[in-house]
């Protein structure tokens, strides 16, 4: 029969007790130091990626997207180099509808403004490839990786490529035809999966910080129902990413610049004056617009019944990390309404977006929290 233990007795590795589990767990077998390393790089990694964000919001605030009208994924890293280059890409670039119905005011000086916007969101898109291809070398020939975490960092990798692949699907849908913009849709499933890769990398990153043992125990704590408040959080906010994408694509918050009313009625006029229907829901400003404002009111008090329902968590760490998220919520929605009533002026705008990365980071930090909370002693609490 089992010895009786005492309620309080610790757990140690004393004889009657309970052994623990190896110091850091598999994650940290193998050569010292890989899980923090491991981390660092895909911060980094996480870094970059948020710069492209920034970078290529700034790309399409100064109609620069479609400088570049070709798709080079090697050779394409030299920009023209001699002036007979330079009047070689003006020229394709004078084919192109943007050119041609917009922006035919232009010279080559013009050109090379909006030239180097674009090949400097590609340069980047090509850095962040090139540190996610030098690390998974490094530590794989190395045979650092830990256990289970090759797939992963694959993942990583492999939604760098695709993310590629979409940014020409974007592009090319601006080089013909009657549109001098690319496709709104095509726009929010490049932002959208630039999201979910600063996500992945998010999430690995806080599981990297701390060892494998912490994480077991502390998903003992786990707070489930904080959590699934956080998955929906964390989708919602997805979704109104997406949508102000959509808003983005055809300059939809310069469209209604009052607030709360839009042209001074809550509906804006004319909301499906374009056919088939279906359209107006990509291409109708008055519509995209609202839509957008009228998920942010519903994220806004999907968010405040978060806030109220985090307050109570017993442990002070997860109550921070929801707390922060939504503090940040707050500022995003006040932005946001200021974007619009100045007409979303590329400082502004560019400040908005940002402001969404943060926000799906913290919202994203806030549910690990509440998954692996962090155990707060009586005195911290």
């Amino acid at each position: 029969m089992a010895e009786k233990r005492a309620i309080f007795e610790d757990v140690s590795g004393e004889k009657g007790t309970a052994p623990l589990a190896p110091k850091g767990g598999m994650i940290d077998k193998g050569q010292g130091g890989a899980r923090l390393a491991i981390r660092a790089w895909i911060i980094l990694l996480g870094v970059l990626v948020f710069a492209m964000i920034v970078v290529g919001g700034l790309t399409r605030l100064t109609d620069s997207g479609l400088s570049i009208t070709e798709w080079r994924p090697l050779t394409g890293a030299l920009p023209p180099l001699n002036e007979a280059h330079w009047l070689s890409e003006f020229e394709k670039y004078k084919q192109i509808p943007e050119f041609q119905l917009q922006n035919k005011w232009m010279d080559l000086h013009d050109f090379k403004v909006i030239y180097w916007w674009e090949w400097g969101h590609r340069q980047l898109g090509r850095v962040v490839g090139l540190v996610w291809a030098v690390g998974f070398l490094w530590f794989a020939l190395r045979r650092q990786i830990p256990t289970g975490w090759t797939l992963r960092l694959l993942l990583l990798g492999g939604l760098g490529g695709l993310q590629g692949a979409i940014g020409w699907w974007m592009v090319s849908s601006g080089l013909t035809g009657s549109m001098t913009d690319v496709a709104s849709y095509r726009l929010a499933t490049h932002l959208g999966l630039a999201f979910v890769i600063i996500g992945f990398i998010t999430w690995y990153a806080l599981l990297l910080s701390r060892p494998e043992r912490d994480l077991m125990q502390a998903r003992r704590l786990r707070e489930a129902k904080l959590f699934s408040l956080g998955t929906g959080w964390m989708h919602f906010a997805f979704l109104q990413i997406l949508l102000g994408a959509l808003v983005a694509g055809i300059d939809a918050g310069r469209s209604y610049t009052d607030w709360p009313l839009m042209g001074g009625q809550f509906v804006p006029p004319n909301p499906l004056m374009i056919e088939p229907i279906w359209r107006n829901f990509f291409e109708n400003p008055g519509l995209v617009q609202f839509i957008h404002r009228m998920a942010g009111y519903v994220l806004l008090g999907f968010t405040i019944m978060i806030f109220f329902k985090a307050r109570k968590s017993a442990n002070r760490t997860t109550k921070s990390a929801f707390s922060l998220a939504v503090y940040v919520l707050f500022f995003q929605i006040a932005l946001g309404i200021y974007t619009v009533v100045t007409a979303a002026p590329w400082h502004i705008a560019i400040a908005h977006q940002a402001t969404a990365a943060l926000l799906w980071v913290l919202i994203i930090r806030a549910r690990f929290m509440a998954q692996y909370p962090r155990a707060s002693s009586i005195r911290e609490g």
